[in-house]
């Protein structure tokens, strides 16, 4: 939250911020999920919830979704209990041969989705929006549902498409389709369904809660809380990403939800909501980016785990955007920092060279060493833009700064130059300038109001208003005495 700036502004039309926001690299890391057989009780073996084949493309792509997003998120709280729901949403299922591996990932985007094979994944900023027990029943209802109606076959079957087209697509940066843009596509096929799909989906997932036990109302009323943050995400210049954009919160889908939950199970007031044992399983999760995959304070970088740091120019605001840092001038200009997998024994100059991105002029490529780490850098043009492209390797690890802007000047090279010399390793005093953001549940004494508790959340940006929309409330609102309430506070 803190720093956090507009990431399209200024270029949010043009072709560089989509570039730069799809050039990601991959990395693999491995963690713990959570595996739950009809028993609920301990760890399930191999997910087989669909077909022998649906099985070998979910095993294929978690590790990879996993390093997209961030790693797995572990908290023993919220782990515990999102297999309890998992456990009784199964039972309620009657798949007496389905197992779910339902993996937390460590991104504060809002986002649930499933893959072929069993595979869930939710993420820490989903677990930070809802409010109860049975708003998260709801959204893990609904992708198990998109499971055991087949739904992910059916999209991997598409999948296979958009890999052939893929093929023949070339960009800005090159045309290696087998990471970048083309497999955050590829991925996003997999993570997407159709509008028919999600309300065949939000039906079943909701006959799920219900037979379990939970309010069925949950899932309209999670909807509605979710089309809220996506006008909130938007007007802080935040792409409409992950759940907000593949589960669009329409007013008609939130009658539906409504309507659907009144015939199945009557009217509202139905059903377990657990308020109270839900917000206690998410007190003091992190809330917003995780410190330990880097911090942004003002226009610095810093990321505590690899030990380095960098600034860049002044007019440019940073912002995460999966496995990069994007920063956006108003002047129209952009910035791209990842990583990427580069082999040891090969140059930086002849990674360069190398044709992962396009335009570049191999007579440009120099090696250089700053603040005693090795570099590279070199420029590239294509019809419409310019780049000054720089990568350096750290510790074994290769990253990478792609500047882009409409035309080459003086300043636009000195910002590029300034920054590649701000990268550096990391200090005591400059670990000491990241703050954790996480949530804190408070309990609402005499004479506390809406307004008064969201005044709690005014040092961040934008946080009263940000109050109300994870508490699920209005400016005004009246509040119980004694019940509990998440605010985001600086640690």
């Amino acid at each position: 939250m803190t720093g956090m700036g507009h990431i399209g502004r200024g270029l949010r039309n043009g072709f560089v911020v989509a570039s730069l926001l799809g050039l990601s690299a991959c990395s693999t890391l491995t963690s713990s999920n959570i595996a739950v057989s009809q028993t609920g009780d301990r760890p399930a073996p191999a997910v087989q919830a669909e077909g022998t084949d649906d099985a070998a493309i979910g095993r294929r792509e978690h590790p990879r979704i996993i390093a997209a997003n961030g790693g797995v998120y572990s908290d023993r709280p919220a782990e515990i209990m999102v297999a309890r729901i998992v456990g009784r949403l199964l039972a309620a299922a009657e798949q007496p041969n389905a197992q779910f591996q339902v993996t937390i990932l460590d991104n504060s985007e809002v986002n649930a989705f499933a893959l072929p094979g069993g595979y869930i994944y939710v993420t820490r900023g989903i677990l930070a929006l809802a409010s109860d027990t049975s708003e998260l029943a709801a959204v893990l209802a609904h992708e198990m549902a998109h499971v055991t109606l087949r739904h992910a076959r059916a999209r991997s079957d598409h999948t296979r498409t958009t890999e052939i087209v893929d093929r023949v697509i070339t960009s800005v940066f090159g045309g290696d389709t087998s990471t970048g843009a083309a497999a955050n596509r590829t991925r996003e096929s997999l993570a997407s369904f159709s509008q028919n799909q999600e309300l065949e989906a939000d039906r079943e997932g909701i006959k799920y809660a219900g037979k379990a036990g939970y309010d069925p109302q949950a899932a309209a009323r999670f909807l509605g809380v979710m089309g809220r943050f996506a006008t909130f995400s938007a007007g802080a210049g935040k792409p409409d990403a992950g759940f907000l954009s593949t589960h669009p919160s329409t007013p008609a889908r939130i009658q539906k939800a409504i309507d659907t939950a009144r015939a199945m199970f009557g009217k509202p007031g139905a059903g377990e909501i657990d308020r109270d044992g839900y917000l206690q399983s998410i007190d003091g999760m992190t809330f917003g980016d995780s410190p330990s995959q880097g911090s942004i304070v003002g226009r610095r970088f810093l990321n505590p785990a690899s030990k380095f740091t960098f600034t860049v120019p002044q007019g440019y605001t940073l912002q995460s955007a999966q496995s990069a840092v994007v920063g956006v001038a108003g002047d129209g200009e952009a910035v791209r920092f990842d990583s990427a997998e580069v082999q040891p024994n090969m140059s930086l100059t002849d990674y360069l060279k190398s044709g992962w991105i396009a335009g570049l002029k191999a007579d440009s490529v120099k090696s250089q060493t700053s603040n005693g780490i090795e570099m590279a850098s070199g420029l590239a043009q294509t019809d419409q833009w310019f780049f000054r492209v720089s990568v350096m390797r750290l510790d074994g690890q290769v990253y990478r700064f792609i500047f882009a802007a409409k035309a080459d000047s003086p300043r636009f090279a000195q910002g590029a130059a300034a920054t590649l010399e701000s990268f550096r390793r990391t200090t005591a005093s400059d670990l000491a300038d990241i703050r954790k953001v996480a949530i804190h549940v408070v309990k609402a004494k005499p004479g506390d109001s809406a307004d008064s508790l969201a005044r709690q959340m005014s040092s961040l940006s934008r946080g009263t208003d940000l109050f109300y929309i994870i508490n699920d409330l209005y400016p005004g609102d009246p509040i119980t005495v004694g019940e509990e309430y998440k605010i985001v506070t600086l640690q």
